[in-house]
């Protein structure tokens, strides 16, 4: 789909989330929403699914969660009886942890951990299920990369991602989650960034 995303980005400047979401939902044929837990995901997991309760919602489970994120994974999943579709590594992290281990992002080994633990298992997970829209949490001021784009973006495969949430900041979602009573979890831990401020190649 051939998108004018300067032009879309300035009408939906003012919309609320769920507007935002409003708007994607009804020309998409078939959304996606992506999820790993990590702290205020639960924002956009409620946003979306209040617009569309069925959505299908990928989690691509590295398999180096925290025990809290994966507590907090469960609990907001009953809590909003989420359709999640798990995608996990082909290799076990037992296995990989003796052939490979966690390579520090300094050592070369770092890409292919990456490749194995996430960038594969989100790969598999688009070619099943083929998205035109893609909701995702992405934020201003989050990393360089996430700064360049906008509320409504376009992936190198030309799915529409939609960022509801792109101009809030951490206090306007403490305020939301509390609205709508909702936990947070901040124990969590991503092994292919490591650094809040870089990019494990998801998104760009």
């Amino acid at each position: 789909m051939s998108l004018n995303l300067d032009q879309i980005n300035k009408e939906l400047e003012a919309k609320s989330p769920k507007e935002i979401i409003a708007w994607a939902v009804s020309f998409a044929q078939n959304p996606v929403i992506t999820t790993n837990f990590r702290p205020y995901e639960v924002a956009i997991l409620k946003a979306v699914t209040d617009v569309k309760k069925d959505i299908k919602v990928i989690w691509c489970d590295t398999g180096y969660n925290t025990v809290q994120t994966y507590k907090h994974a469960e609990e907001i999943t009953k809590k909003l009886n989420l359709n999640i579709h798990l995608y996990t590594p082909k290799q076990t992290a037992a296995h990989r942890n003796v052939v490979l281990g966690v390579p520090s992002i300094e050592d070369p080994k770092h890409a292919v951990f990456t490749e194995q633990v996430k960038l594969e298992p989100f790969s598999r997970a688009m070619q099943e299920h083929q998205p035109d829209v893609w909701f995702t949490n992405l934020r201003k001021g989050q990393t360089a990369f996430r700064n360049s784009i906008d509320v409504v973006s376009q992936s190198k495969d030309g799915v529409i991602k939609v960022s509801p949430f792109y101009n809030w900041s951490d206090e306007e979602l403490d305020a939301y989650l509390k609205e709508k009573e909702l936990p947070n979890e901040f124990t969590y831990f991503d092994p292919t960034k490591v650094e809040s401020n870089r990019e494990c190649g998801l998104h760009i």
